[in-house]
């Protein structure tokens, strides 16, 4: 994923977690905010410790990263959003991910229909 298309600064996070709207499923929680600035959009990816140590955290944002490259034509344009990891998701195989990513974002109204 390029680089310009993540999130980074705190105000950023914070800003979507106050005013923006949430969704989740068992693996992931996504949180979403219409933004001008973001274009197309903007991913932030959140894994707490509560997930594992640094090795699966790290495991985890990269192949959430990857998955929304993979959906970087569908995603709605304008818009920032995070997806946390949930602890379920580190057990899961790429393609359980891949599907669970897509069903959360698809709920959250941010996936454009083929």
């Amino acid at each position: 994923m390029r680089r310009a298309l993540r999130l980074r600064n705190r105000e950023d996070f914070g800003r979507i977690y106050r005013n923006g709207k949430s969704f989740a499923n068992g693996q992931f929680v996504v949180y979403w905010s219409k933004q001008k600035a973001a274009e197309p959009f903007r991913l932030g990816v959140s894994a707490s410790k509560k997930i594992g140590n640094a090795v699966v955290r790290n495991r985890m944002r990269r192949l959430v990263k990857e998955i929304v490259r993979h959906l970087e034509g569908r995603i709605l344009p304008h818009t920032d959003f995070i997806l946390i990891v949930r602890k379920p998701a580190t057990a899961m195989s790429y393609k359980e991910l891949e599907k669970s990513v897509g069903h959360v974002l698809k709920k959250a109204g941010l996936l454009k229909e083929r």
